[in-house]
């Protein structure tokens, strides 16, 4: 704040003045949507959802002592965690 205002009370530009400007700019489109790999993903979530009603059969039918909630939270959470990482990552 100081430094301009001396700028602006000597008149005199700056050393660097020529240097503080924009020269380029360099505009990136993201890059296209992989169709084979959106495939893929909703795939995989589709055989998530299917091993989750599969867990909360197996478990209901044969009275295993845990809750399918153990299997079913971590699956889903990761398979969250990749498709977000696809989607919002993609540089």
């Amino acid at each position: 704040m100081f430094a301009n205002l001396l700028q602006l009370i000597t008149g005199r530009p700056p050393v660097d003045y020529e240097r503080s400007f924009v020269r380029e700019v360099r505009v990136r489109r993201p890059y296209p949507r992989n169709q084979r790999t959106e495939k893929l993903i909703l795939a995989g979530w589709l055989f998530i959802l299917a091993k989750s009603f599969l867990m909360i059969w197996l478990v209901d039918r044969y009275h295993v002592p845990i809750n399918a909630d153990w299997v079913i939270v971590p699956t889903v959470a990761f398979a969250l965690v990749c498709t977000a990482a696809y989607f919002f990552l993609r540089d």
